[in-house]
Order: structure tokens, then sequence, then C-alpha cells
């Protein structure tokens, strides 16, 4: 296909139009020191000066993880301004139209009713598969673009490559796939095709599994050429300078792969337990963070969530969703709230395990008094994500993935008006689970560890993950408070984890400062923890004689 053939589809007057120019579009690469040019305050606040129009450095971030070209991305106020103009470039008000499945995202018919383009739905079929013969008869030779959403909104199923490469094909219009879920969905994103078919636009945003909802950054991706189009229509400063600075800092792919695993495993999770719901009939196969439940009487189990403190989406009046809610997935503790309310029962006091990959487990440990989820994973490293609601607590846990190589995430509710004795000892037994957990059989890891000297202070950890359990404490605090946590807690948070990981787990420590002696001890627990999970290079399976563990 030409490279250029979209050009033919756009309407004369933007091919016609000047672009309203900046002085720092126009300055090219070159850096000004002194900024005379915009009539903005020169007061640096941090504000004052308006943002890059080009967003340069946040584009070619962003481009790299999506592994295409700068050229190729534009970067829109929430992905409705790529949508919006997709009408402005490519549809003539008043004359051309366009076709989209239904249901699907509201805002495509929404969009062309405020550019005055007539909208044609096409329904799917009941299983919401794609009618593609259906789609192809609603067009004709006004019909400039055609919408599909795979993982599609609200149904959240996948459409089939080799469909949408048929429609590609066939249809001599854009044919837009908004893939704003494709990080939840096990097939792969379609962004390969671009350089086959200069007449595809993939949509994507960074509201969904990158969590940046707040910021609205939408992503359209095409051609150069449609690209070069989208940036002489947009408005000049359409991404605000904090926005681009906070989505810098939150491109993180090793949070987004914990964060996606975490829903993943909790969307097939709520799926099967929707299932006991005395109100749930239908449940649809979904490759998004949502699910879409057939339910009796919607209107009135919305009404029922609502007053509960739960809301979903009710999408009940749209067509081919008669008597269906979207249900998005949540945390753990938010879909225990959302079960309970919809007849579920929800079992609490023992720990439910999840395994994500190798050696990669999340474990969700319930009781009266607290809520707990570690994710631990033992392969990976560069995610810290720590929060117990007792700060010092954090500061120590933030020790075991930076000196033990691994990815950790902990969060806790607890009953911490009272003390923070069960916050403390259900987060040790609920790591100790997960590093269980993650070992799995524990074949080729190293099995024992030990370390740690630290300024005034050294510790001394002794880890055996051969299966037998014993606690053994060696360490005397002179305060009976360290960063507001009782010292004699120190001991009871090991045991508890101990107890979880079904280990031998010995430590010592000596030294003056109170504060040292306790990083220490968690520093080399850290790095106790990274030599014995660490896979051996022994010749055989197991580091023991009796060839078990």
């Amino acid at each position: 296909m030409n490279p250029e053939e979209a050009l033919s589809l756009v309407r004369p007057c933007i091919l016609a139009l000047d672009p309203y120019s900046t002085a720092r579009d126009e300055c090219g690469d070159n850096q000004p020191e002194v900024f005379l040019d915009a009539n903005e305050s020169p007061y640096e606040n941090g504000i004052n000066r308006y943002p890059d129009p080009r967003q340069k450095v946040l584009k070619e971030k962003v481009a790299a993880l999506k592994g295409i070209s700068a050229d190729r991305l534009f970067l829109g106020n929430g992905s409705d301004e790529a949508i919006d103009l997709l009408y402005r470039v490519f549809c003539n008000p008043g004359e051309d139209n366009a076709v989209s499945i239904a249901p699907s995202y509201g805002m495509y018919g929404v969009a062309a009713a405020m550019n005055d383009i007539a909208f044609r739905p096409v329904p799917l079929r009941a299983d919401f598969s794609l009618d593609e013969a259906a789609l192809l008869a609603a067009c004709d030779a006004k019909t400039k673009l055609l919408f599909l959403c795979s993982p599609n909104n609200p149904s959240g199923n996948v459409f089939p490559q080799e469909q949408i490469e048929r429609l590609l094909e066939s249809f001599p219009g854009i044919l837009v796939v908004d893939e704003a879920y494709i990080d939840f969905a096990s097939t792969p994103s379609l962004l390969p095709l671009l350089d086959r078919y200069p007449r595809l636009v993939i949509l994507q945003t960074l509201s969904k599994a990158w969590g940046m909802a707040g910021l609205r950054i939408g992503l359209a991706m095409a051609a150069p050429a449609v690209i070069a189009l989208f940036s002489r229509v947009k408005y000049p400063y359409n991404i605000n300078i904090l926005a681009q600075r906070m989505a810098l800092t939150r491109l993180d792919p090793a949070v987004l792969d914990h964060h996606v695993a975490e829903v993943t495993a909790q969307r097939i999770r709520l799926q099967k337990s929707l299932s006991a719901s005395p109100f749930v009939r239908e449940i649809y196969p979904s490759e998004a963070n949502f699910l879409l439940v057939r339910v009796d009487d919607a209107d009135g189990l919305y009404r029922r969530l609502l007053d509960a403190g739960v809301i979903v989406r009710n999408r009940t009046r749209v067509k081919g969703c008669e008597g269906c809610l979207r249900i998005s997935v949540g945390t753990p503790s938010e879909n225990d709230r959302l079960l309970e309310v919809m007849g579920v029962p929800v079992h609490r006091g023992a720990a439910d395990v999840a395994l994500l990959g190798d050696r990669h487990a999340v474990v969700r440990r319930t009781t009266r008094e607290t809520a707990i989820l570690v994710d631990l994973d033992l392969e990976r490293s560069g995610v810290c994500e720590i929060a117990t609601g007792l700060p010092f607590l954090d500061h120590m846990l933030e020790q075991i993935p930076h000196h033990g190589g691994v990815s950790l995430r902990v969060s806790a509710q607890g009953d911490l008006q009272v003390d923070e004795h069960h916050t403390m000892e259900d987060v040790g037994i609920a790591l100790g689970e997960a590093v269980a957990a993650a070992l799995g059989d524990k074949r080729g890891i190293g099995r024992y560890g030990f370390a740690l000297p630290m300024d005034d202070c050294d510790a001394l950890v002794l880890l055996d993950f051969g299966g037998r359990i014993d606690f053994r404490w060696q360490v005397r605090f002179d305060r009976e408070q360290v960063g507001g946590i009782p010292t004699e807690m120190f001991s009871h948070f090991f045991q508890s984890v101990c107890t979880g990981a079904k280990c031998n787990l010995h430590v010592e420590a000596r030294g003056d400062n109170a504060h040292h002696k306790a990083e220490a001890i968690f520093k080399a627990f850290a790095r106790a923890l990274r030599m014995a999970v660490a896979r051996s290079p022994f010749p055989y399976d197991l580091p023991s004689s009796k060839g078990v563990l």
C-alpha cells in the first residue's frame, strides 16, 4: 500500500490549512535561555511557562515503550481528542459518515454528532463477535471512518487479527482500532501492522493499565503523514506541563506489569465468584479490566450497590446489553465489598494465593483485624510499593526489594487505632506465605542465606528453606520504641515471616543505634533471601543430601 494514500481522504481545507505556530515550534532544536516570546509571566514558579507544544521528551519515551518512531505517535488530551481530530481531519460536515460496531464506546457517536457527521452503528452478533459483512454493507462512498474497539467496551472481547486485516484490505477509508484495554489482553497489539497499512489508526491510552486517568493523556499511532495532520489541527498546548511531567515519572514498565498481573488475577477471581451470586445470570468473557454481567433487575441491583457505596456502570439501556452491568475490577478489598453486596460470601481469615508467573506470587490475607496484600516477584526487580500505615515499617520493608533484588508490593489496612500488633503480625505472615508460594517446589534454589555489617551495627540472618520451621532471635534493643514501633514487635514480625514461609530463620544483631540495628536486620534478611532463593549453580536439583526439601 502507498504510505501517502491516506492523504486522499483528507478534507481539502485541512490540507490547505496554515496551522498556528508558536515561537517554540519555530526555533527548532535551538535551546533558548531567555524566554521573551510568549507574553508569559517571567517569575518562575514551575508553571509560569507554556508547556512544550510537541511534548518531545514525553513523546520519545512513550514511542520507545511502544516500539515505534516518534513521528508515528500523537499525544492528545485523552483519547477523546484523537477521536475528535479524526472527524475534523477526514470528514466533511454534513456530507461524510462514519461506521462503528455497537455496542461500543459512546464517544465515537458523540464526536460524530458534534462534527455534524452521520453515524452508523452496526450491531455485533449476540455473542458480541464481529459481523464483517454487515459492517462493510453499512459503508458507502462517503464513509471515511470505521471504528472498532478491541478489547471492546463494554463487552470485553478481542476481535481476531485476521478479521481486522480483512477489513483493512476491503474498506477504503480510515480504520480506527481503539486498544484502550490492550494491556490487559492475552493477544498482542496491532501496532506491527502500521508498517503495512497506512490507513490504520490505533488508539491507546495512559488512563487504564498505566493508572493515569487523571492526567488525560491519550495516544494515536499511525503513518507519519496522518500524525502530521493531527499535529497540524490540534490546539497548540493540548497537554499541560504538569501532566507531561507527571507522566514521565509514572512510565515504569515494571509497575505496569505488576498492576496488570494483579488486575488480571482479580478479574479471574471475580468471574468465578460472581457466578455464585443469586443475582447473576451470565458473565461474558473479558480481556479487559472489567466484566459485563447480565443480572436480574439491573436497575434494582445498581441501586442496591449504590446504596452500599459501590458504583458500577448500568448498561441495561444500551442496545445489546439489556439487563447488564459493567463492573470494573478493583483492589481485592474493593472486590470483596462488591461480592458481599451481591450475596457472595467472602472467606476471611485465610490466605488467598495466586501465582502470576514463574516465582511470582500474590497473597491476599483478610482477617477481622486486617486486610493485607503482598505481591512478590523473585525473578524481577524494580518495583517497591509499600503502604502499611506504619511509616517506619514501610521504611524497613523497602530494604527487601532494594537489597534483595526482588519486586515487592505490600498494602495493609489494619486496626492501627488499637495498636500495631495485628498489622505487623499479618504483614509478616503474608510476606512469608508469598515467599513460600513463589518458591513452589524449590527446585534449583540455593536454599541457604546469610549476611551484614551496617555503620555501628552488624546483623546476621540465617535462612534455610529446607522445610523445617525454627525461629531464633538474639537481638537486644535498649529503647522501647524506634520509629514509633515497639522494638519487641520486630521479633514478632520475623517470627511471623518464619511461620508463613515455613523456614528456619535465625537473627542476631549488635550495635548502639536502635534505628541502624533494625535497618541492618531488614537489610541482612534481604541479602539472605537473595542468596537462598537464587537459582543454584549446583549440578543437581535440590541442595540436600536427602534429595528432598
